[in-house]
């Protein structure tokens, strides 16, 4: 029996999925674990595999957006009313016995037989004999190299994306045993090209992608959906400076200055355990056990929120390889959804672009964020002296539906107390 394949929910956000491109066309034979199709969500690009046996009967959505549940594909025995199938399953029956195909199907096969080849006709012709799919493409483009150089390992020679990882990690090429593909035109620069000012008004209309669809909703319902109120707070960072400098000295890994503003937010989190709290709903706040501090993380489509699971009870250098690990697959739009959901704190850390005070929106269900500046020299009056100092500033924002002033005053202190003399992270 035809199964009908639906957008399935990749993330805990995602309302919508936008098909980038099939690896499979239709007529193709599929088996469990076959990718289908690659997908763009909110957060990442993921692969769409099959769970059923069968034949690729129709490609309902070539490429483009599709709601959550909505129709994208029909997997079945060759032959199957793939019309059917979807009336049925859309009305609860079930579908038909297998038929012979009727003579409609055969140019619906020739239509797609080159799904995968996006640029437009006129570049069709000598970029159709190089297999690849979107994802492969776009990896190979942004790393500035001529996909036709890489050989690809997927049916049929295709140019997957761990070929590219593959050949940008120095293997040159895939194993010898994979087909050989000719090579084409060398691919031009990216869509997006310099404005040259021509001596009129000029502007490019650029789509947005799935992930900042998603972060200009999230921050217009993050913004103007809870009150927010800020709290700022200045501390002497010469301790820390110091005490890093040590920690470097032993530490298998580099700790950095987030690191210890990582550590420093759990260990006053633990203690205040307000502020570890979240909004649900107009009658219920929830007060969280456990610390997963979410952390900032600028990419070239917009911000995501790798979470560093029970923070507090981590090492600085565990948490400096998690935070290295989870930044670097989230700009390579490969981290899973499942390592950006549950924070219970957002740290906001924007000091390596020298900005020395800044205000972050709270995120969802989070009653705070912390956002933090850069370590700034200034004059400094110690036993009434002017002296130099090493000072920076923290900035808290609050849902005031959870925390008051004095709350989240109380909690900046105890940051600032272990961030100016580190040793309390430790006990």
């Amino acid at each position: 029996m035809a199964e009908v394949i639906r957008m399935p929910r990749m993330s805990d956000t995602m309302t919508e999925g936008n098909i980038v491109g099939w690896l499979k066309e239709e007529g193709e034979a599929v088996e469990p674990g076959d990718t289908l199709a690659e997908v763009e969500t909110d957060k990442a690009t993921m692969e769409l595999d099959s769970y059923t046996e069968g034949v690729l009967l129709h490609i309902a959505v070539k490429e483009g957006t599709v709601p959550i549940n909505g129709v994208i594909a029909v997997v079945g025995e060759e032959g199957e009313d793939w019309k059917a199938a979807i009336a049925a399953d859309e009305g609860g029956g079930s579908a038909p016995a297998a038929s012979a195909p009727s003579p409609a199907a055969e140019p619906t096969k020739v239509e797609t037989a080159n799904v995968d080849i996006v640029e437009s006709p006129s570049a069709a012709k000598s970029e159709a004999r190089i297999k690849a799919s979107p994802l492969a493409k776009s990896m190979a483009s942004e790393a500035g190299i001529d996909i036709s150089q890489i050989t690809g390992s997927g049916d049929n020679g295709r140019i997957v994306k761990k070929d590219v990882e593959a050949f940008l990690g120095g293997a040159g090429s895939a194993p010898a045993s994979a087909p050989t593909q000719p090579k084409a035109e060398k691919q031009g620069p990216p869509a997006i090209q310099p404005f040259v000012h021509s001596g009129g008004e000029g502007f490019e209309d650029v789509p947005m992608s799935m992930m900042r669809k998603a972060i200009s909703k999230n921050v217009v319902a993050n913004k103007f959906s809870a009150p927010h109120f800020y709290l700022t707070i200045e501390m002497d960072m010469e301790k820390a400076i110091e005490s890093r400098t040590k920690m470097n000295e032993i530490s298998p890994t580099k700790i950095s200055y987030n690191d210890l503003v990582l550590k420093a937010a759990a260990v006053a989190l633990r203690k205040h355990t307000v502020i570890n709290a979240s909004w649900l709903d107009d009658s219920t706040i929830r007060y969280n056990q456990s610390i997963n501090i979410g952390v900032a993380v600028a990419t070239p489509d917009g911000l995501l929120l790798p979470v560093i699971k029970h923070t507090d009870m981590k090492s600085l250098s565990q948490i400096n390889a998690e935070v290295r690990s989870m930044a670097g697959l989230a700009r390579d739009k490969k981290l899973p959804p499942e390592e950006m959901q549950g924070s219970t704190f957002m740290v906001s850390n924007l000091g390596n672009y020298g900005i020395e005070e800044f205000t972050a929106i709270v995120n969802r269900p989070n009653a705070c964020s912390l956002a933090v500046g850069a370590i700034v020299d200034k004059p400094v009056v110690k036993d009434g002296a002017v002296v130099p100092g090493k000072r920076m500033k923290v900035t808290l924002s609050c849902d005031h539906r959870v925390v008051d002033g004095a709350t989240g005053a109380e909690f900046l202190q105890t940051f600032k107390s272990v961030m100016e003399d580190p040793i309390r992270m430790l006990v």
